[in-house]
């Protein structure tokens, strides 16, 4: 039994409680009821109905419900409420695939809508009073912490060649390290990484740095360089340091982090490969140039700022199999917390590029003087 209303709160049951007063059957599905299960955070509550879109709208706006059209060709009605809104889906099959898109029609059973879900985990459904349905075995699997695809395998990732990353990334976030990754799944997964060029690289760029965010991602990536899909993804990548910096990054008490992660990950061109935003791909070449350069502690706090000063330095701590040294630690943000002494008005007459060169030159030396020479002192210097 699930408290709907304590886990899913109060605007998610007055959606259910709208669609069952119109004398339609209606469940919360998929990952808020997996995550109730387990005890974990809830991010989104999305619900399943036998009932047409346009039902559900009728039926939300008599209530005094605001609905958005999310999706009318996949089933999909948002309804708003104080603001929120919830996803109301019809239950749906499959009428054909084609590795990326599915043309779907409006089913009646819950065991036909499950039954086009990638894995059993995520097709459990909960009435309006917490009674759990589960028409694929998917409890016991949650329990065992077993990620495994509904049905064959090979059949449901051809329907959508991006459930192979689904799967690596639902394993490091849900599925049990100390007995590794479902054999049958990796098999099928292996069999069909030529479908992973099918895929946009927007959609593979979301789909990783999900799993990277995952809290110890390294079992998953592992096993996705065992089976070459690491190599589909990310040409050129090697996953052989990502646990010591999984290990460096918990005794620091650092949060999970994907670019940093993707840092220790390397390989060829990979803000391409995964099409990362601008303010990502600088973010991750300032990482692994840092990582890659001898610049002293306080000197990178001051250049990169605290917070990605430690990134830095948890990436070198990883490369070379060691923690990171507390005194390192110390001096980083010591560095970060420096302010430049001259300004450009101390340099009167000059302007352009020639005060852009002059102001360079004096930052270079009072870093070097680990930035104990003064302003009256740089500019002596300079004189």
């Amino acid at each position: 039994m699930i408290d709907v209303a304590a886990q899913f709160g109060p605007g998610a049951v007055t959606v259910a409680q709208m669609l069952r007063d119109g004398g339609q059957r209606v469940w919360f599905v998929g990952g808020c009821v997996r995550n109730a299960l387990m005890g974990r955070a809830i991010a989104d509550v999305d619900l399943t109905t036998d009932a047409l879109p346009q039902t559900v709208s009728d039926l939300a706006q008599r209530a005094g419900m605001k609905t958005v059209p999310t999706g009318l060709a996949h089933g999909t009605v948002s309804v708003i409420v104080k603001g929120r809104p919830f996803e109301v889906t019809t239950l749906r099959r499959d009428v054909a695939t084609d590795g990326r898109h599915a043309t779907v029609a409006f089913a009646t059973d819950i065991a036909q809508d499950a039954g086009r879900r990638d894995f059993t985990m995520n097709a459990l459904y909960a009435d309006l009073d917490g009674r759990l349905s589960d028409p694929v075995n998917g409890f016991a699997d949650l329990t065992a912490r077993i990620v495994r695809f509904i049905g064959d395998p090979e059949a449901r990732i051809t329907e959508d060649y991006l459930r192979i990353l689904r799967f690596f990334r639902f394993h490091a976030w849900y599925g049990d390290p100390d007995h590794g990754i479902e054999a049958e799944g990796l098999a099928a997964c292996a069999a069909h990484l030529d479908g992973i060029a099918r895929l946009s690289r927007e959609r593979i760029g979301a789909e990783m740095k999900k799993l990277l965010s995952a809290p110890d991602p390294a079992p998953a990536v592992a096993a996705m360089g065992r089976c070459g899909a690491l190599m589909h993804v990310l040409p050129g990548a090697g996953a052989a340091s990502l646990p010591v910096l999984v290990h460096v990054e918990q005794a620091a008490g650092l949060v999970a982090d994907p670019i940093r992660r993707l840092a220790i990950l390397g390989g060829e061109d990979v803000a391409d490969h995964l099409r990362l935003s601008r303010a990502e791909a600088a973010r991750l070449l300032r990482l692994t140039t840092a990582m890659a350069d001898e610049t002293p502690p306080a000197a990178l706090g001051y250049r990169l700022g605290g917070p990605e000063a430690m990134d830095a330095l948890a990436l070198r701590a990883a490369l070379s199999s060691q923690e990171i040294e507390p005194d390192k630690a110390v001096r980083a943000r010591f560095g970060a917390g420096q302010t430049f002494p001259v300004r450009a008005a101390d340099l009167p007459g000059l302007q352009g590029a020639p005060l852009g060169r002059r102001l360079s030159r004096l930052k270079a030396a009072w870093v070097a003087s680990d930035f104990s020479l003064t302003k009256s002192a740089l500019l002596a210097d300079d004189d």
